[in-house]
């Protein structure tokens, strides 16, 4: 989508920005960043202490007097999701940007309770779900923006998302997980995200609320160390050619506080850029199809109603 979002006024100073994954990596980074530069923040975390820990280190680190609230989900529960987000909007009259942080890749087979592939519930279905809840608020608050943290890993998944197998067990049986199952598992759902963010921006055309999503890059986190000894040694490797969490972190700030009029909606970014997807993940027939699909995942008619 080639609209063009001119908002000289932006200024982040005083802004509302709800955040996933903010207790480690790129997240802590950003929202550190975000509130050095004045921005109030709304963390939503699993572990209630630790995002409580970083919330007073970061009210404490910054010259401005600015709010951190802490809210606490399992963004592999829909349950849990339909909660915090529930929380944010009684907590918080305005929700200026939306961040969509949190991910994980997991490298045995596992279901959430809803009965979902759980990297797919954690990095697609969790971001769809919370997004549109807080949408009406997003767009009470407009100008304002989502941001979704993708990845370059999206072009690993050449085929696109196999919808006739959305809870991967073809990916996660033997022979293709020794191939890369799990690994392009993840990549699948760093495409989803692409699609969600150019059909998220087609549909609030007009509504004051921009979509953005952007790569990181290679970043030395602690990402994918739950996955047993062989994923450890694969991630101290690839530190070694990483950046740092500050570096990855700062197209989200940009995208979060730039005034910059040449920002575009509904697109990727990389290294403050913009950056052209794979071909899979401009095509707008199949972010529809994806729009369809997790609205039935996540049940949201049910829930919006």
């Amino acid at each position: 989508m080639e609209k063009i979002i001119s908002n000289p006024k932006w200024d982040i100073r005083g802004k509302y920005v709800v955040i996933t994954g903010a207790t480690s990596g790129i997240g802590l980074a950003a929202a550190k960043e975000l509130a050095a530069r004045g921005a109030n923040l709304g963390i939503v975390a699993r572990n209630e202490a630790k995002a409580h820990e970083i919330a007073n280190e970061i009210k404490t680190s910054t010259n401005y007097s600015v709010t951190v609230d802490v809210f606490v989900a399992n963004m592999a529960s829909q349950q849990s999701i339909r909660k915090v987000a529930t929380d944010i909007l009684a907590k918080c009259p305005r929700v200026d940007i939306l961040v969509n942080n949190a991910g994980a890749l997991f490298e045995t087979h596992q279901l959430t309770d809803d009965g979902l592939e759980m990297t797919w519930a954690v990095n697609h279905l969790a971001p769809f779900l919370l997004t549109n809840l807080l949408l009406n608020r997003l767009k009470e608050s407009a100008p304002s923006r989502v941001i979704t943290t993708a990845s370059h890993g999206h072009e690993m998944a050449k085929n696109g998302i196999d919808f006739e197998d959305l809870n991967a067990e073809r990916l996660y049986s033997p022979l293709r997980k020794l191939m890369g199952g799990p690994t392009l598992r993840y990549s699948q759902t760093k495409l989803a995200n692409i699609l969600f963010t150019i059909e998220l921006a087609r549909q609030l055309d007009g509504t004051g609320v921009s979509s953005y999503c952007f790569d990181p890059g290679l970043v030395s986190t602690n990402f994918n160390q739950n996955n047993g000894t062989l994923a450890r040694m694969t991630m101290a490797v690839m530190k070694l050619f990483s950046r740092s969490p500050e570096k990855g972190a700062e197209t989200m700030v940009w995208l979060a506080d730039s005034t910059d009029n040449t920002i575009h909606n509904g697109l990727y970014y990389t290294d403050k850029k913009v950056k052209t997807p794979s071909v899979i993940a401009q095509d707008w027939e199949i972010a529809k199809r994806l729009w369809k699909v997790s609205e039935a995942q996540t049940r949201l008619s049910e829930v919006l109603n």
